[in-house]
């Protein structure tokens, strides 16, 4: 292959993959319409392109409303790019049930080559917006994202941290390490209102048997509902939910 010569691509290809950017992007159900207008694909093309990946899993229409949204068979891809299948299907009962007792959402992250991932979550039954959906990567300064630069030794974790290292003061740096500090001592670690204003998290880890970070829980609500230390009943709640799952990986 000559140097610096475009590769092969498939066309059509792309455009299915731009239909479901668009979906992404837009973070809502959209009706054929507003697909149309979106990616500007001629209504005789778009059809067909609807057709196929509805049929494939990749998109799901709903019939009633006539808007499309992602389909389920991107969640089990999703699931195979973070190889963590095993570990959300542990995890869910217990988002399930911190959920209900804690009247908060609860959300299951996961690392990645390239950053930590939320990789289900169990709401709580008022509407709040979370900012934040399955798939969504964390930054370092969230809960999720201090737990994983406390507990997960790898090179590819070094290097992302290092680069979101990077942007902060050098003040905050020092601050922020010895923060880690005492999350690996308290299994414990807060963030206010790191995504969106007015709600914050905390996060508790997963270990296994190597005392290696299977991924983080964390627990998401109004600044004034979650504890910024463990020494309330909600962080305990959290924490024996944890340390059990732990346990059930190996963890002692």
């Amino acid at each position: 292959m000559e140097p610096n010569k475009p590769l092969p691509v498939i066309g059509s290809l792309q455009t299915g993959i731009h239909i479901i950017d668009t979906l992404i992007e837009q973070d809502r159900p959209l009706k054929f319409t507003e697909i149309q207008e979106l990616t500007g694909i001629t209504k005789s093309n778009l059809y067909k392109y609807l057709n196929t990946l509805t049929m494939l899993g990749l998109l799901y229409r709903d019939k009633k409303q006539g808007t499309f949204f992602l389909g389920s068979k991107l969640i089990e891809y999703g699931n195979a790019a973070i190889g963590s299948e095993n570990v959300i299907s542990r995890v869910t009962p217990y988002l399930k049930d911190i959920s209900r007792h804690t009247q908060l959402t609860a959300l299951l992250s996961v690392w990645t080559h390239d950053g930590p991932v939320i990789a289900n979550i169990w709401s709580a039954s008022y509407g709040l917006n979370i900012g934040a959906q399955i798939g969504t990567k964390l930054p370092l300064l969230s809960s999720a994202g201090k737990m994983m630069a406390a507990f997960q030794q790898s090179p590819d974790v070094n290097e992302w941290k290092t680069d979101e290292l990077l942007k902060l003061p050098d003040g905050e740096k020092n601050q922020f390490e010895k923060e880690l500090d005492v999350i690996r001592s308290t299994y414990f670690s807060y963030a206010g209102e790191p995504l969106v204003d007015h709600v914050s998290s905390f996060s508790v880890p997963i270990l296994n048997y190597k005392k290696e970070l299977v991924g983080a829980i964390t627990v998401v609500g109004f600044t004034q509902l979650i504890p910024k230390h463990t020494d309330t009943e909600i962080s305990q709640f959290v924490l024996k939910n944890a340390f059990e799952l732990s346990e059930s990986f190996g963890w002692h």
